[in-house]
């Protein structure tokens, strides 16, 4: 049998802390599945919307730039869109890095805040 402020400490210091890195690596996972980052990296050059033109049959040199142009268009259209798209999921990746910090160190110092809040309000009353 042990002494429930011992429990509280393991709970308080050990149990919950350990808890919440997991949510917090489970979060950070989810949000790189989210957003695709490293399928969109491997496919960063592909064309926007696998929006392609073929030459068709035949052979006409105006045809042949005008479908090489607009394939072109394509690829870095589909370029930019992922960038962007890899920035927001990289910001939100970084938001919930901090974010996770803040909470865990939130977590930790919590007891101390506790026991200084009750402090300062009896020598506030006192």
């Amino acid at each position: 049998m042990q002494n429930i402020l011992f429990q509280w400490a393991i709970w308080q210091f050990f149990d919950v802390p350990k808890n919440i890195l997991k949510a917090w690596k489970n979060i950070l996972l989810f949000n790189l599945n989210y957003f695709s980052i490293f399928l969109l990296i491997r496919t960063l050059f592909y064309p926007w919307r696998r929006y392609s033109w073929s030459h068709g049959k035949g052979f006409d040199i105006g045809r042949y730039f005008e479908v090489l142009f607009s394939n072109l268009i394509s690829r870095v259209l589909g370029a930019i869109m992922r960038v962007i798209l890899i920035i927001i999921g990289l910001l939100a990746e970084i938001f919930i890095i901090f974010g996770g910090i803040v909470i865990f160190l939130g977590w930790v110092v919590l007891p101390l805040i506790l026991v200084l809040g009750i402090y300062h309000g009896f020598r506030i009353l006192f």
